[in-house]
């Protein structure tokens, strides 16, 4: 009898639109393709177009779909979707693809400026009906220092209202904090780990994907137990987004 505790794959990444870096292609078929080799259970995305009606109609393979729920179609048939900005052509933000159902989920604006929508993407997922259930926080913070701070405390706020000391948690995505000043908060007042901190001592550098130079996306936990964590490179990943993703694997600590 297998009596180990159940593992969960992640995957963050900022997928820029669909396009390269420059937005010199339209790439989110090849990306579909690249996400499915790595079979993660669930895939935590950071600007992803929800619509767009200009670009839906100048390049001849733009999905009839959100690109959300053309790249979680038939692997991820659980999906949630926070609009991060809403402009006259549409709209993008957040998106959490999920093997396993979600039992809810929630958009929190977290915007500190009108020019530059951010918010916070937080469901709960069932992994199973004896498994205790599973909180994903996808994140996209800003670029300006301040707006950071605040972000951070918005996160803190909700993390520590609504998610349980004793429920395992999973936070991912791009938090444009290169210089780490985040870090510090986060395990204070969440005590969460930064798995690849953990793992090599530092943040994974992940910008530009073609030459990464700056740690701007992590991935923290809380209540399950690292089990690996890989910064995906190669010539593929590097010509598609301007962001490198990062995988993670978790053991649940039942």
């Amino acid at each position: 009898m297998n009596t180990e505790s159940p593992r969960i794959k992640i995957l963050t990444y900022n997928i820029h639109k669909g396009f390269s870096a420059g937005n010199r292609r339209f790439v989110l078929h090849q990306m579909k393709s690249l996400l499915r080799s790595v079979d993660a259970d669930v895939v935590f995305l950071q600007e992803t177009q929800g619509e767009h009606f200009i670009k839906s109609k100048k390049y001849h393979n733009w999905p009839e779909e959100s690109q959300f729920e053309f790249l979680a179609d038939e692997v991820w048939p659980h999906h949630a979707y926070g609009k991060n900005a809403i402009y006259e052509a549409g709209h993008h933000g957040n998106a959490i693809l999920s093997k396993h159902p979600f039992v809810r989920w929630d958009n929190i604006d977290v915007s500190y400026m009108r020019t530059a929508s951010r918010s916070l993407l937080h469901g709960v997922i069932k992994l199973g009906d004896t498994l205790p259930a599973v909180h994903v926080v996808c994140v996209h913070l800003g670029l300006l220092s301040m707006e950071r701070r605040r972000q951070v405390a918005k996160l803190v706020e909700r993390i520590n209202e609504f998610v349980p000391d004793n429920e395992p948690m999973i936070i991912a995505g791009d938090f444009n904090d290169w210089g780490g000043q985040s870090d510090a908060t986060l395990q204070r007042e969440l005590g969460v780990t930064e798995v690849f901190n953990e793992i090599s001592g530092r943040c994974a550098r992940t910008f530009p994907a073609w030459m990464p130079l700056l740690s701007v996306d992590r991935v923290y936990s809380r209540g399950v137990s690292i089990v690996s964590g890989q910064r995906m490179q190669g010539a593929l990943w590097r010509k598609m987004s301007d962001h490198l993703p990062l995988l993670a694997e978790f053991q649940l600590d039942t």
